[in-house]
């Protein structure tokens, strides 16, 4: 019971800040997520609401990293597996209690796309300023893979741009 107030606790102090963010005008303001290990960078502007976990009805005929759809606040969403569709593979199985820190990131609704990403955990706000280097997108790289940002620690933090990823065809065409 605790851990459930602290976790709603947690989405209070983002859901403020987010606000607080978006009100001031931050330049260059991410929301940090993690999923399967890799450290994302979602560009606040192009972020929409924050959801808990909740169970999908299942499509047929799509591909592993789609996940099937969801019932979030009254509107339907297509939920896409983050690190499955970034690396390519199927889905890792997760464990309840992975379950328990996973979260839904809508994407904007000015992006025209009614799909959220299924991450692992939140990682809180980041500016610019918390970062003391950036590179570019590794070579190879998807188009939607922005800048590369190492934090203080020595941690790889890659920026996804959300509106890039919303339009690309292989993240458009779910069916397998």
């Amino acid at each position: 019971m605790a851990n459930r107030e602290a976790l709603r606790e947690l989405q209070s102090r983002l859901a403020s800040r987010l606000q607080a963010a978006r009100s001031e005008g931050v330049q260059a303001s991410w929301l940090a997520v993690e999923a399967a290990g890799g450290k994302y960078l979602f560009p606040l502007a192009q972020s929409g609401e924050i959801f808990p976990f909740t169970s999908t009805q299942a499509v047929p005929y799509t591909r592993d990293w789609f996940l099937g759809v969801a019932n979030l606040r009254g509107g339907v969403y297509g939920v896409v597996d983050m690190a499955s569709f970034v690396a390519g593979r199927a889905p890792a199985a997760r464990s309840d209690a992975s379950r328990a820190e996973s979260r839904l990131v809508a994407l904007n609704s000015a992006l025209e796309v009614n799909c959220a990403l299924l991450i692992d955990r939140l990682a809180g706000l980041r500016s610019l300023d918390a970062f003391r280097s950036s590179s570019e997108p590794p070579a190879g790289s998807p188009g939607y893979f922005g800048s590369g940002y190492t934090d203080a620690a020595g941690a790889y933090w890659q920026e996804i741009n959300l509106q890039a990823l919303a339009q690309q065809p292989q993240f458009l065409s779910i069916s397998a």
